[in-house]
């Protein structure tokens, strides 16, 4: 019982030091208007990196997946036809749109002349689209390459602020050191973990980006082979899966 009153005791009469990011961004209970503006630097890079990544994504994705149906609109007999069956405003539509736009103008030229309008019209509906894709992008690598600092910044003026305050003080035990420098290297930490998932994400949607541009410009080709032989030239495409035959009626059972 006596052990169990002076550990007590002598906690009690310890020093409670209170140590984490909340010490950082507001010591002795006042904002530290530097390290705040460091931490919202970071926020906002964080949630613009991961919104960029899933509104990217999404994108990305619903392209692909109108890549799959484009087997129906080869089947149709012309482009005309074939483009009612495509989505409205997506990339495959805007391309077969400017294709019939610049076949229709390639008229009025000479062969060759026609010919290098309707390709120069479709390779700059492909950069616009690509150009669309890229969006955002430059952000998440601005992110992956300037956080890291942005977090060593907030370290060094925190390391600074310490220790001025331990010369103040005219004490430099390791108790008054290790805390405030603590404290201030959780800054370079959060720059790292806002760096980290930014360039992970840039990596994975430029790969992606680089397949769409592939299939983009095989498709862009196909249409411009399609135009110049007036519908003769077409890709490959399976044939369309054939309807399952009716089952037989079931014969009467005869009594």
């Amino acid at each position: 019982m006596l052990i169990h009153t002076l550990a007590s005791a002598v906690a009690a009469a310890a020093p409670q030091n209170k140590f984490g990011i909340a010490e950082v961004l507001f010591p002795d209970g006042k904002p530290a208007w530097i390290p705040l503006s460091t931490f919202g630097i970071l926020l906002f890079m964080s949630v613009g990196s991961f919104f960029i990544l899933f509104t990217k994504w999404s994108e990305q994705s619903k392209l692909m997946k109108q890549y799959s149906s484009l087997a129906a609109f080869w089947r149709a007999p012309g482009l005309r036809e074939g483009a009612s069956k495509l989505e409205k405003n997506s990339a495959w539509r805007q391309i077969v749109d400017d294709g019939l736009s610049a076949e229709e103008n390639a008229s009025k030229m000479d062969e060759s002349e026609g010919h290098d309008w309707m390709h120069g019209s479709l390779a700059r509906s492909e950069a616009s689209i690509n150009a669309k894709l890229g969006g955002g992008l430059p952000f998440l690598a601005t992110v992956g390459a300037t956080s890291p600092f942005i977090g060593l910044f907030g370290t060094v003026v925190g390391i600074y602020g310490a220790l001025i305050n331990i010369g103040i003080a005219g004490s430099a035990s390791i108790d008054k050191v290790a805390g405030p420098v603590g404290e201030a290297l959780i800054m370079t930490a959060l720059g790292l973990l806002v760096a980290v998932p930014a360039v992970l994400a840039y990596n994975f949607l430029q790969a992606r980006n680089k397949r769409i541009a592939e299939l983009l410009s095989g498709f862009s080709t196909d249409i411009l082979a399609n135009l110049a032989s007036k519908g003769v030239i077409k890709p490959a495409i399976p044939a369309a899966p054939a309807a399952k035959p009716a089952a037989p009626a079931a014969a009467p059972i005869k009594k």
